[in-house]
């Protein structure tokens, strides 16, 4: 009865905080707030028209409370105007030949398909549906491309499968290894089953005839410039479900026939013709066994002979994650971008492995097209703001869009800076310090430490609405690149080999650390703990090793590594993370000795934990579990689970909501500051 009490009393409190969070700090009407996401707004994809009059890009909005929508604009560099092409939603926008028109997939009158306009918004034509599937496809590149003649138009569509939809059936019969679909996917809770194929649409006749048919996935296509074939990616082993390897194919477009380019053990990705069509450029791991959900292995970039001979690495020079390649318009460059401390800067590479730093800013290049004069548009993400649309010529950068100016331009962002240090065994790692605003002398702050997702990402020095959210209440931020991030080269990405909840785990504490020992005015009493998957694991683990923490918020995570490995929509990625299946060499034993549930015991922070009703990739059973251990131990705990949502939580609405929430949590735990801490 005291219990039941108790958790009332702290409900009592968590809707007071929520209610009153914005007084919280002096001043903060002049600060970022949670409800300001609905207001902010960033650029997407970007391309360049071919004469470099026009950019098309896309801008992600969340005015609603649902998930983001994107809608795509054109801006002329002759007038520097803006205007949105159509009304509808829409993404992917990619320019025929001559720049006369623009295809995109979207919506129109109510419609959803492959659409195409003409720069200046009008002549809005659909084409064909085309439909998605919710199978997971890792990394798939573009789904539209264009004729060399602009008379037709290749794209991605599905189409049933042998099986039928597994959803559809009482009793449901399961058949296949990967039945359940990616954590995105609403409520659909199995595979529908539905299989990626291509497609040729006829400009002006608009018939649709389908290029590939079949069990396989093809998605990732380019169409080749003599106009004869597409290039696609497909996995095609015996067991694709199993045992994930994707290689390069083309399909000849007049007949259907299909060739193979490579077949290797490894994985490739995201193939483009060279403006000749003698050499496709494409990204690909060494390795012979690569997880369909992440990868410890950075991608490079390749090439390889028309015919499928001469495949050689052009990226090897560089020591770090590579992305999606593109031609230079006369075939002597490919571009791509690198993952670099945090950052992601833009590179070219000459025939003979010679690279430059086309964009070395400190932030991250997102989406970017290189104009035919060699000008290049892109997107970028700064520390000051989200990513908005920028062009660069002749060593000259503009900026094009000013999308948060309204927003952003009376507030007070705060500052950020690196923070490396030295780890518990030596490793040099690098942390992200976000600085509370309002810090003066003799004032005691707080410090919330942002574990990243991945393990095999990054976090850096971009703008993040939800630190910034929290350094307007007074609190700093700490986000720590630990071993196993990417940016730092691959002997970095591979020091978390077989050693989950090991040394990554104790360099995020060795951060707060040393971020302590730099920064005397943080109040060692109110540390709180947050991050979502791969960081929510983290989060749950660190707290059954340190009391250190006053508070915590694990966001999809893990919380029992054999449980997780057998219930996610993948089953591969423990597989290529440990060296083994679960199964073999006793690693059963190692996986259930690394999970924070076998720990549970020794937690005494009070711990928030979030989970969305509908993620495949982390299952909610993952939190219903450590949920109720720690009741079991005796743990302030309340779990906080959104309906519709996947991995993570993706609607406008929901993200404020548990950003209040988070803040309210923390409050609660980090008690009133008295006057010497203010």
């Amino acid at each position: 009865m005291v219990q039941r009490l108790a958790f009332r009393l702290q409900i009592a409190v968590i809707a007071t905080l929520l209610a009153t969070t914005v007084g919280a700090v002096p001043g903060l009407s002049q600060k970022l707030r949670s409800a300001d996401l609905h207001r902010l707004r960033s650029v997407g994809d970007v391309q360049y028209s071919p004469d470099e009059r026009f950019v098309a890009y896309t801008v992600t909005s969340r005015v609603h409370s649902g998930r983001p929508s994107s809608h795509i604009w054109v801006h002329d560099a002759r007038s520097g105007t803006h205007r949105r092409l159509v009304e509808d939603p829409g993404s992917g926008p990619q320019w025929s030949p001559d720049g006369s028109w623009l295809a995109y997939v979207g919506s129109l009158d109510d419609r959803s398909g492959l659409i195409v306009v003409r720069p200046d918004g009008s002549e809005a034509t659909f084409l064909t549906p085309v439909q998605d599937t919710n199978h997971p496809l890792p990394s798939r590149g573009e789904r539209v491309t264009w004729s060399p003649d602009g008379s037709a138009i290749a794209f991605v569509s599905t189409v049933p499968g042998p099986e039928g939809p597994d959803a559809q059936g009482d009793p449901v019969v399961i058949t296949r290894y990967l039945y359940k679909p990616t954590a995105s996917e609403g409520s659909t809770r199995f595979n529908d089953n539905r299989r990626a194929h291509i497609f040729v649409v006829d400009l002006d006749s608009k018939n649709v005839r389908q290029l590939t048919r079949g069990n396989h996935y093809e998605h990732s296509i380019d169409w080749s410039p003599d106009g004869q074939e597409i290039l696609f990616v497909s996995n095609r082993e015996p067991d694709p479900d199993r045992f994930f390897n994707y290689d390069i194919f083309a399909v000849r477009v007049a007949g259907g026939e299909i060739r193979r380019i490579t077949q290797t053990a490894n994985a490739e990705y995201r193939p483009r013709w060279s403006p000749d069509g003698q050499t496709i450029a494409y990204q690909a791991t060494r390795r012979g066994l690569t997880s369909s959900e992440t990868t410890m292995e950075d991608t490079h970039i390749w090439l390889v002979d028309a015919d499928g001979s001469n495949r050689r690495e052009l990226g090897a020079g560089i020591d770090n994650r590579q992305g999606v390649p593109a031609w230079s318009r006369d075939g002597r460059f490919v571009y791509f971008t690198v993952q670099q401390r945090g950052s992601v800067q833009l590179h070219r590479v000459d025939m003979n492995g010679d690279h430059a730093t086309v964009i070395d800013d400190t932030g991250a290049v997102g989406s970017w097209s290189i104009g035919g004069q060699g000008s290049i548009a892109y997107a970028f993400h700064s520390p000051t703001d989200l990513a908005q649309l920028y062009a660069s010529a002749s060593d000259s950068v503009q900026q094009l869009t000013d999308l948060n100016g309204e927003v952003l331009g009376g507030l007070e962002v705060a500052g950020m800076e690196p923070l490396g240090f030295v780890s518990f065994d030596g490793l040099e790692v690098e942390a992200f310090f976000t600085h509370p605003i309002g810090r003066q002398d003799g004032t005691k702050h707080p410090l919330i430490t942002m574990i990243k997702g991945g393990p095999h990402g990054q976090r850096g020095p971009r703008f993040d609405h939800k630190a910034q959210t929290y350094a307007a209440q007074g609190w700093a931020v700490l986000t720590v690149n630990y071993r196993g991030s990417t940016g730092y080269g691959q002997a970095f990405a591979d020091a978390i080999f077989r050693d989950q909840n090991g040394g990554e785990a104790k360099d995020v504490v060795y951060g707060v650390q040393a971020a302590l020992r730099r920064y005397n005015w943080i109040d060692r009493t109110r540390l709180g703990i947050e991050g979502g998957s791969y960081g929510g694991q983290l989060t749950n683990w660190i707290i059954t090793q340190t009391d250190m923490f006053a508070a915590a918020i694990p966001i999809a995570s893990i919380s029992n590594l054999v449980s997780f490995n057998y219930m996610a929509y993948y089953h591969d990625y423990l597989a290529v993370e440990f060296g083994a299946y679960p199964h073999q060499d006793n690693l059963m034993d190692l996986l259930w000795e690394r999970s924070p549930l076998k720990h549970v015991a020794q937690v005494t922070t009070p711990t928030m934990l979030v989970h969305g009703e509908n993620d495949n990739d982390v299952p909610i059973a993952e939190a219903e579990q450590f949920y109720i251990a720690l009741h079991d131990v005796g743990v302030e705990t309340v779990m906080i689970r959104y309906p519709r949502e996947g991995h993570g939580v993706r609607e406008t609405g929901h993200v404020v909501d548990l950003i209040d929430r988070s803040i309210a949590w923390y409050q609660m735990h980090f008690g009133a500051a008295d006057e010497s801490r203010r």
